[in-house]
């Protein structure tokens, strides 16, 4: 009968040889200053706004857990639709602001508001010097809304 003989350690020499593979591997890392990274269709980046759409309603300010949204609106009186009608009061947004030193982009003011005003924009470049500039207004957000993309259709049924 042969006496078989064990190769010490065979786990061993294994990961040896795993890590030297993978020492030699080119890293699949983004260089980010240099190139810079293609975020999915729907990340999130930042939050933008169609100011077409806001009612001043002031959900997406009381329904926010960090309390970083700013709104302040005025009413104005519009003209009635038809003739011998009754003139309607309009509510106009005055102010508009996100803080997003505070802001934890959980997202709770986009699903809350009912007139689609807020959206995802997958901007994620608008970093600041100073912690106070990052203070953005109606104007900043509503620029970030040319890079919202299209809705997903809906699935047939």
């Amino acid at each position: 009968m042969s006496k078989r003989i064990a190769f010490p350690f065979p786990g061993l020499f294994r990961g040896m040889w795993l890590t030297l593979k993978t020492m030699v591997k080119r890293a699949p890392v983004t260089m980010y200053p240099d190139v810079k990274e293609i975020p999915v269709p729907r990340a999130r980046g930042v939050i933008s706004l169609d100011v077409d759409n806001c009612t001043v309603c002031m959900l997406c300010a009381r329904e926010c857990p960090d309390w970083c949204i700013y709104i302040e609106g005025h009413k104005e009186e519009q003209p009635a639709s038809k003739p011998g009608g009754k003139p309607r009061a309009r509510a106009t947004l005055d102010r508009f602001d996100i803080d997003y030193s505070l802001c934890m982009y959980c997202g709770i003011c986009v699903e809350v508001c009912p007139f689609d005003a807020l959206y995802w924009s997958p901007e994620y470049e608008y970093s600041e010097d100073n912690v106070s500039n990052l203070l953005h207004n109606k104007e900043k957000l509503t620029e970030w809304l040319a890079t919202v993309p299209e809705a997903p259709g809906l699935e047939p049924s």
